[in-house]
């Protein structure tokens, strides 16, 4: 017999470190699953209306005024300079953008209307207004 053969009652030198691994790759998906659904929207309280229109598209940009006035372009803050080079890119690769404007009902009116302006200056014309359904009495 070798001198290198292990017999069956030696206890082993080394640790299989490959369960170990698949365990950690494992959580290490999970983790990502986890964090990227967690990212949401701007919390807005929307005012009320009638009427609701469904303007869900998959090209549909969402801009949300919160009520001290901060705006988001997709969840993210942006300056007004920001938002009209923004939505100049999407416009040039989708020159029927849709945009939905979501405010909150505290918004100021300014802001509205300069997010508006914006829009109209990049010849944006789908533009949705979002708000919440009033109860019917």
């Amino acid at each position: 017999m070798s001198a290198d053969v292990k017999s069956d009652n030696q206890p082993y030198d080394d640790i299989n470190v490959t369960p170990m691994l698949d365990l950690a790759y494992v959580l290490l998906v999970v983790f990502i699953i986890l964090t990227t659904a967690s990212v949401q929207g701007v919390k807005v309280k929307s005012p009320t209306t009638q009427a609701t229109s469904n303007l869900a598209k998959p090209q549909t940009r969402a801009i949300t005024i919160t009520s001290d006035g901060a705006v988001y372009l997709d969840a993210y803050p942006v300056t007004m300079d920001q938002l009209r080079d923004t939505l100049a890119q999407y416009k040039a690769a989708n020159p029927a953008l849709p945009v939905v404007l979501k405010a909150d009902a505290a918004a100021q009116y300014d802001k509205v209307m300069q997010v508006l302006e914006v829009a109209k200056t990049l010849d944006i014309t789908e533009i949705g207004l979002v708000t919440k359904r009033a109860a019917l009495d």
